[in-house]
């Protein structure tokens, strides 16, 4: 009997502790299934949050231009030609050499032109004592007044077809109407030179300039002695500054445009032809609260950004002002220190949850920090 109890004693001692067994794994299986759910929503919220780049909105000084393309042109330029004809027996310059104003470029020869002006130089002395015989003789009645009078407008004309022989004579001689460099020449010893043909071209690189066409609605803003920037595509990273020279006063009426000029100084790099970028500014805020211009939304609507505020973007409109460099002046619509969207504004809406790239790094490196500082205490 004894023995049958102490048998029946352990079998249900075993049995009771199998059901304790039983019932704390069926616990431990809901709990952890109900902490499963409960992470769920907030993994999937992570999940859904669009990543994106950010910038804050900041005030630094910005500048109101108008940019533009232009040739560089010299100031100064002569194309040099042969004001009478005749072979060349002599050139005196080369290509790149700097010359002066007046200095001989081509001797031409000029044994016609002095046998011209011997001629018509025979031809007035010989009216000149002509005419002082016919002064002495009209004293004395011997000539008429009207000879003499034909006498003296006779004298006239050949003293004019002499200095017009001797200007002929000093045109085999071709000078430099200009100073400046030798560009190009077109001619060679021996050649025969027509008159009126280009034989050398002279350019005073000394003083560039660059024109632009500039659109009607600007009128009002560029004025001469304003400084201009320039950026030349043969001479990277090499900035250069000059000025307005001259605005015309006048829109054409066919383009809508209306010419500024603006002077470089030459003479170095800067060389005509070469092909540049110029910013003229005009005006400057020195304290402007800016975004960069990849931030501003291109829907076609109104100048807009999206704004990450508690990790939504906020869809904020702006006024603008100026615009300068990838930057972009905000007049109204947003604070200093707001942070505005510059990558991945594709596939956001309003109301959209965002994950700002590199927050998480931040995030981790400050919570890791008290961490750190609660194991060394």
């Amino acid at each position: 009997m004894s023995r049958f109890f102490s048998q029946h004693g352990r079998t249900g001692s075993c049995a009771a502790a199998l059901l304790i067994t039983t019932s704390l794994l069926l616990g431990g299986c809901k709990a952890g299934g109900e902490e499963a759910k409960a992470k769920a929503p907030e993994e999937q919220k992570v999940s859904d949050a669009v990543p994106v780049e950010v910038a804050k909105a900041v005030h630094r000084a910005i500048a109101a231009s108008y940019a533009g393309t232009a040739a560089l042109e010299a100031r100064a330029e002569s194309q040099v030609v042969a004001k009478t004809s005749g072979v060349a027996l002599a050139v005196l310059v080369e290509e790149g050499q700097q010359v002066s104003a007046g200095q001989a470029l081509v001797r031409l020869d000029p044994d016609r032109a002095r046998l011209s002006v011997a001629q018509s130089e025979a031809q007035m002395r010989k009216l000149e004592n002509s005419y002082h015989r016919a002064e002495k003789l009209v004293q004395q009645q011997l000539v008429s007044a009207a000879d003499v009078d034909q006498l003296r407008y006779d004298l006239e004309n050949a003293r004019a077809q002499y200095r017009m022989a001797t200007l002929e004579l000093s045109y085999t001689t071709v000078v430099a109407p200009i100073a400046g460099v030798v560009a190009s020449r077109d001619i060679k010893p021996g050649n025969f030179v027509q008159i009126n043909s280009p034989i050398i071209r002279i350019v005073d690189s000394s003083r560039l300039e660059a024109t632009l066409n500039v659109p009607e609605r600007e009128i009002a803003k560029l004025k001469p002695g304003q400084a201009v920037g320039l950026a030349v595509d043969a001479l990277p990273g090499k900035p250069f500054t000059g000025t307005v020279d001259r605005v015309a006063p006048v829109v054409d009426n066919g383009t809508g445009t209306f010419r500024v000029v603006a002077s470089f100084s030459g003479g170095g790099d800067l060389q005509p032809g070469m092909f540049g970028r110029l910013s003229i500014n005009y005006d400057q805020r020195a304290d402007a609260l800016v975004v960069p211009r990849s931030a501003l939304l291109e829907d076609g609507g109104e100048p807009a950004v999206y704004v990450v505020r508690d990790g939504k973007a906020q869809r904020a409109t702006l006024k603008l002002g100026y615009d300068d460099a990838g930057w972009i002046e905000v007049r109204e619509g947003l604070k200093s220190g707001d942070e505005v969207v510059i990558a991945g504004k594709a596939a956001l809406r309003e109301g959209s949850a965002v994950q700002v790239i590199g927050q998480e790094k931040k995030v981790a490196a400050a919570a890791q920090a008290p961490a750190a500082g609660a194991t060394k205490q």
